[in-house]
C-alpha cells in the first residue's frame, strides 16, 4: 500500500509531467527504468532479474516510477476524444436499475436481494417479507461507507431463520475484510466485529448462538508473508472476543491448506472441507447433536472433488471421484461409509454444475457443449422433467431453500440480456420477474459456436460474437478473449459494454480452452501444472482460425484477458508476437518462477505446481512469460493493467514486466507502445465502484480501438457508428 504523504506529492509530479508532455502528442519516450540484476540459482540454472526491486510496491522510487508509467499512460488515452463518447455510452448503459441479484434467496419468511439504482456505484442489498417483492427494507448500502466508493461488501451470511446476518467489509477491494454481525429484527449491530477474514466462509450454530468461520493470523502476531496464508476454521460465541475463539480446524496443515465450514439443512451435520488441490478435497462431518461431538472423516484421500449436504437423515454429494464430469451420490447420514454410497444421477451427457435440494427434488444444472440445461429428479434419481430455457445460453447462480417450493436463477446468453426467473416446483410455473433494461436491437446480433483444431489435434469449440451479415473479408477488428484454468467453465453470457463494440463492427470471439471445466476433469488436467502449454497452444489456434475463415488479420487481432487469463496473454504474446496487433494484460501472473513467493501466490501451486520441485521448474521456465522475452522482437501493443491494492495477484508482475518489454521490444513505441495502468484503491477486481468499473472499461475500448484502426481522425469519431 502506498503511503499517503509520498503518494501526494507523486500525483503533482505527475500532473506536471502531462502538462510538459501533454502538449501535442509528441513521441512516446517511457519513463527510464533503472536496472538492478539479481540473479538466482535454481536447479543449477542461473535467472537473472533486472528489476526485482519493483517487487517493493512501498519503495518510494517504485512509486514514482509507477506514477510516471500511469502518467504516459493517461496522457496517451485521454487524447482520443471518443474515449469521452465512448465513457459517456457506458454511464447512459448503467443509468438503470440493475438486476435483482444475486437471485433472491428464501430465509424464514424473508427473502433479500442485491440492486444497485441508478447514481450508485455499489448495489443495495434489500430485505422483503412474505414475497420477494414485497416492501423493500435497506439491510446494506454500501454507497454509504465511503466518499469514493472504495468500501464495499463481500459476503453476507444469514442464519436460517433470516434474523440474523453476519457480512464483510473490505476497504479498497484488498479483499482483507472484517466481520460485522446485524440483527435485522432490530436493524442494529451487535458488539461482534473479526478482523483478518479474507474469502470469508462462514456457518452459523443451528441455535443462532454463534457461527464457524474461516480467519487468517493477525499480521502482528506471524512472519512476514504469513499473514497471507495459515487459514484456519474457528468458532465465535455472539459477545465474545474473537481473540478468544477456540480453534476447530486447520492445525497441523500446509499453509497454502483451504478449509471451509458448512452446517446442513438438517442443522445436524457440519461439513468440513479442506484442500491444497484444485481436483481434490477431503470432507468431514461432526453430527451437532451428539453427546460428545467429534470431526470424522467421511470422503478423505479419495482421487476427486466432494460437496456434501444432509437432509432427513441422508447425505447427498457431489463427486469427481470416478465421474470426471460430476455424479451424485447418497448415503444414510448415520453409517456414511463408502460401502453405502449409492449413485444418485450418474455422469451426465455433458458436466454437472451445480444442483439443489428444493420440494424434496433435486434441480440439476448440467452444462452440454457449453450451453445450459436445468433438469428436475427425484430424490431416487429419477428424471421428471426439465426447466425449458429461452434459448441457448447459460444459468447462473440456483437459489432454494431445500424444503420450500420455488427457484431462482439467472439466465443469459450473448445477445440475451440477464434476466432472473423464478419456477414454481408444484405448478411448473416458469416466470421472469426482472430482467435487465436494454436500448439496443439485440436481434441484430449472431453468435456461432464452431469448432477448430489445436495444435496436437484436439477439438475447441469456441463462440464467436459479431453483427449479423458479417463479410468474411479478413479485415474485421476482432477481440479474441480466454481464460484456461482452475475448472472455470466459459459460457454464453450477456455484456453491456461488449455492445459498444459491437456496435463500432467488431467481432468478440471466446474459446473454452483447456485448463477450463466445460467437459470436465479431464479437460481441466489437460490445461494444468506441466500440460499448461495445451491452453497456449489452444489459444494461438484460435487466433490462426479467425485469420484462416477471413474474420480477421494479424493487424486487426487483440487479444484480452486477466488473472489466469493475463498469464494466458503474457504467454501469447511472447510464443507468437506476430499473430496480434494489440493486448489487455489484466491483473496478469507473469513470472511463473516466483509468483508463489508473492502475495498469496503459493495458493496456486496446485493449479500451477512451483519453481522449488526441480521438474515442475522446467516447465514453469519454458512458458514463464516473463523468462522468455526476447530482446529484439517486434512486440505487439500492450496495456498491462494491475491495481494497487491487489492481495491476490501481486502487482508486481504488471510492473517488472512492463519494463522488461519497454526495453526489449523493437517496435515503434509511438506505432505499438507498451503502457502500463496501476489502478489505486481497487484489488483484484472485486468490490470496485461502478464509476472506477466504467473508466477502466472506457480505457480498454479507447485502446483497442485505437490500435486496431477504429478511430476517424478526421470525425473524431468511431468509424461506422455515428
Amino acid at each position: 500500500m502506498m503511503r499517503q504523504a509520498t503518494r501526494t506529492l507523486l500525483i503533482a509530479a505527475g500532473a506536471l509531467l502531462l502538462l510538459i508532455t501533454g502538449c501535442g502528442r509528441g513521441r512516446i519516450v517511457y519513463p527510464e527504468t533503472r536496472i538492478e540484476p539479481v540473479t538466482d540459482v535454481l536447479h543449477g540454472v542461473e535467472i537473472t532479474d533486472n528489476y526485482r526491486w519493483l517487487e517493493d510496491g512501498d519503495s518510494p522510487d517504485v512509486q514514482r516510477w509507477i506514477e510516471k508509467q500511469n502518467a504516459l499512460t493517461r496522457r496517451e488515452l485521454d487524447r482520443f476524444p471518443q474515449r469521452k463518447a465512448i465513457l459517456a455510452r457506458l454511464k447512459t448503459m448503467y443509468d438503470t436499475p440493475s438486476l435483482v441479484h444475486p437471485e433472491p434467496y428464501h430465509r424464514g419468511a424473508r427473502y433479500f436481494f442485491w440492486q444497485r439504482q441508478p447514481g450508485q456505484n455499489h448495489a443495495v442489498m434489500y430485505m422483503t417479507t412474505g414475497r420477494w417483492d414485497g416492501e423493500r427494507t435497506v439491510l446494506l448500502d454500501p454507497n454509504t461507507w465511503s466518499k469514493d466508493g472504495s468500501v464495499s461488501c463481500d459476503s453476507t451470511y444469514i442464519t436460517r431463520d433470516g434474523t440474523l446476518m453476519a457480512y464483510g467489509k473490505v476497504e479498497g477491494g484488498n479483499e482483507l475484510a472484517t466481520l460485522y454481525v446485524l440483527d435485522l429484527d432490530t436493524g442494529k449491530h451487535l458488539a461482534d466485529v473479526i478482523p483478518f477474514t479474507r474469502w470469508c466462509n462462514l456457518a452459523w450454530l443451528p441455535d443462532k448462538s454463534g457461527f464457524y468461520y474461516t480467519r487468517y493470523p493477525d499480521p502482528a502476531t506471524v512472519p512476514e508473508g504469513d499473514a497471507d496464508y495459515w487459514v484456519k476454521i474457528y468458532l465465535h460465541k455472539l459477545g465474545t472476543d474473537w481473540h478468544d475463539d477456540p480453534l476447530v480446524w486447520g492445525e497441523g496443515q500446509p499453509k497454502e491448506y483451504l478449509c471451509w465450514p458448512d452446517v446442513a439443512p438438517d442443522e445436524r451435520h457440519l461439513f468440513i472441507t479442506g484442500t491444497t488441490d484444485w481436483v481434490r478435497s477431503d470432507v468431514y462431518v461432526m453430527d451437532l447433536e451428539a453427546e460428545r461431538p467429534e470431526i470424522k472423516p467421511v470422503a478423505v484421500g479419495l482421487d476427486g472433488n466432494f460437496g456434501f449436504t444432509a437432509v432427513e437423515g441422508t447425505f447427498y454429494f457431489e463427486t469427481t471421484w470416478n465421474a470426471p464430469r460430476k455424479a451424485i451420490y447418497k448415503c444414510p447420514a448415520d453409517d456414511p461409509r463408502q460401502e453405502n454410497w449409492k449413485v444418485v444421477i450418474p455422469e451426465p451427457d455433458g458436466v454437472l454444475l451445480d444442483w439443489t435440494i428444493v420440494n424434496r427434488q433435486l434441480v440439476v444444472h448440467v452444462m452440454k457443449d457449453a450451453y445450459s440445461r436445468l433438469l428436475i429428479y427425484s430424490l431416487d434419481g429419477e428424471l421428471l422433467k426439465e426447466i425449458a430455457l429461452p434459448t441457448l445460453g447459460s444459468v447462473g447462480g440456483i437459489s432454494s431453500e431445500w424444503d420450500g417450493t420455488e427457484v431462482f436463477f439467472d439466465f443469459s446468453s450473448f445477445a440475451y440480456p440477464d434476466t432472473v426467473f423464478r419456477y414454481d416446483m408444484v405448478s411448473g410455473a416458469l416466470e421472469v420477474i426482472d430482467q435487465l433494461k436494454i436500448d439496443t436491437d439485440l436481434t441484430q446480433y449472431e453468435t456461432k459456436q464452431v469448432w477448430y483444431t489445436s495444435k496436437d489435434g484436439t477439438r475447441v469449440p469456441m463462440f464467436i460474437v459479431a453483427k449479423k451479415g458479417l463479410v468474411l473479408d479478413g479485415n474485421n477488428p476482432t477481440e479474441l478473449s480466454g481464460y484456461g484454468g482452475f475448472d472455470v467453465s466459459i459460457q454464453p453470457g450477456f455484456s453491456r459494454p461488449r455492445l459498444i463494440w459491437l456496435d463500432a463492427g467488431g467481432v468478440f470471439a471466446i474459446p473454452c480452452l483447456r485448463g477450463g471445466g466445460e467437459f470436465g476433469r479431464e479437460w481441466h488436467e489437460a490445461g494444468r501444472r506441466e500440460r499448461k502449454q495445451n491452453v497456449f497452444d489452444d489459444f494461438a489456434a484460435a487466433a490462426e482460425y479467425l485469420i484462416a475463415e477471413g474474420y480477421t488479420n494479424p493487424e486487426r487481432l487483440a487479444i484480452t484477458g486477466g488473472s489466469n487469463g493475463g498469464l494466458l496473454m503474457g504467454a501469447a504474446l511472447t510464443q507468437r508476437p506476430e499473430l496480434f496487433r494489440a493486448v489487455v494484460c489484466d491483473v496478469p501472473l507473469l513470472d511463473m518462477l516466483r509468483y508463489h513467493k508473492l502475495t498469496v501466490g503459493d495458493i496456486w501451486s496446485g493449479e500451477y505446481g512451483t519453481a522449488d520441485d526441480p521438474e515442475q521448474f522446467k516447465y514453469l521456465l519454458a512458458y514463464s512469460p516473463y523468462q522468455n522475452v526476447k530482446a529484439g522482437t517486434a512486440y505487439p501493443a500492450i496495456l498491462m493493467k494491475t491495481s494497487a491494492e491487489d492481495t491476490r495477484v501481486a502487482p508486481a508482475h504488471a510492473l517488472k514486466m512492463t519494463a522488461l518489454l519497454q526495453a526489449s521490444t523493437s517496435s515503434d513505441p509511438n506505432e505499438r507502445p507498451i503502457l502500463l495502468h496501476v489502478q489505486e484503491k481497487t484489488g483484484h477486481g472485486g468490490g470496485q465502484p461502478l464509476d472506477m468499473s466504467l473508466k477502466l472499461i472506457a480505457d480498454d475500448y479507447t485502446w483497442l480501438m485505437w490500435q486496431l484502426g477504429m478511430f476517424d481522425d478526421e470525425k473524431r469519431n468511431i468509424r461506422g457508428c455515428n
